[in-house]
């Protein structure tokens, strides 16, 4: 029988608590060998619940002999650090989103990995689920494709949310305007760039709040994104063809019992597809837990190289208004 994945986390993030350290957990072949926190409390905390060790800092948890592999899900101005400081311990690892806030970062991460042979992944969830693969069969139905548009808003968070900390949680576009981009990449392919880009960003605390971005293909593919945390909820796709058109919401975040629906227009006429429910995030921990293993699951580090170089692009041309 072959031994499972030990994995320890760095950080007592609330999405380790909701839905990560749940499905790490839960997925066989994978085993929770410890939590760590600089707060000792928090880390015994996330133990108690899931059944591992406690540990008082990173560098401690990088440093045990139990553990094969790491889950960061610190903010994100903080995991290039980490993951470097991971890589370098020996470790596999698991990072949220985006990797890291530049593009020559995210491609120095990635040859470390590469050199020392170790698993290094990007943490998106939602290519892992089973209706991507459906909506990809289903876009013949609309013809050539014209246009891809697709938007992840939520609503404004506490005033004191990480999130709105530039030099540690980096803003919206890091946090949720990697997600449609991301998306465009998994549909089109990586031959794409930014022709314009527009961000607000709050004056006093100089930290992307939205913004919209239109990209191309090299055909002439449109596409539009829209990003932000000042907005109410939305998370969808829309793709525009000579044929008609077809749609789908809360594409990046479903829970497991949700059953998405594929809405296809076509001279007038709507079409519903109810597709099967699945587990994005359990399917991610299992995909992460062969390539560990050595299973040859196809693994790129393509898209994770170019939604680097897109962001840059968003950052260099956009045209920026302040607000109050």
């Amino acid at each position: 029988m072959t031994a499972p994945i030990r994995v320890g986390v760095l950080g007592c993030a609330d999405i380790a608590w909701r839905r990560t350290l749940p499905a790490i957990d839960a997925v066989e072949g994978v085993e929770l060998a410890a939590v760590a926190s600089r707060d000792p409390q928090k880390a015994v905390t996330f133990a108690t619940r899931f059944g591992c060790a406690a540990v008082t800092g990173y560098d401690t948890l990088l440093a045990r002999d139990d553990v094969d592999a790491v889950y960061i899900p610190l903010p994100a101005m903080l995991h290039a650090a980490w993951v470097e400081r991971a890589l370098a311990a020996g470790k596999h690892v698991l990072a949220e989103k985006p990797l890291s806030a530049d593009y020559a970062t995210t491609v120095r991460l990635l040859e470390l990995a590469r050199s020392a042979d170790r698993v290094l992944v990007e943490n998106f969830m939602f290519p892992h689920h089973s209706q991507q693969a459906r909506i990809k069969e289903l876009l013949g139905s609309v013809g050539e494709l014209r246009s891809f548009s697709s938007a992840f808003t939520i609503p404004p968070k506490p005033a004191d949310d990480i999130r709105y900390l530039p030099a540690v949680g980096g803003g919206a576009l890091l946090d949720v305007g990697v997600y449609p981009l991301r998306a465009a990449l998994h549909f089109l392919g990586t031959e794409l760039d930014v022709a314009g880009a527009v961000l607000r960003v709050d004056k006093a605390r100089q930290v992307v709040l939205s913004g919209n971005v239109l990209l191309h293909t090299a055909d002439g593919v449109a596409v539009q994104v829209a990003f932000g945390m000042e907005h109410a909820y939305r998370a969808n796709y829309e793709f525009a063809g000579t044929d008609g058109m077809l749609s789908v919401e809360r594409v990046f975040t479903p829970p497991a019992s949700y059953l998405p629906t594929v809405t296809i227009t076509r001279d007038g006429r709507h079409e519903e597809v109810t597709l099967a429910a699945d587990d994005q995030v359990a399917n991610t921990i299992r995909w992460f837990a062969d390539a560990v293993a050595g299973e040859p699951v196809g693994h790129s580090h393509a898209e994770t190289v170019h939604l680097a170089r897109l962001v840059g692009q968003v950052e260099h041309q956009a045209k920026t208004t302040f607000v109050d």
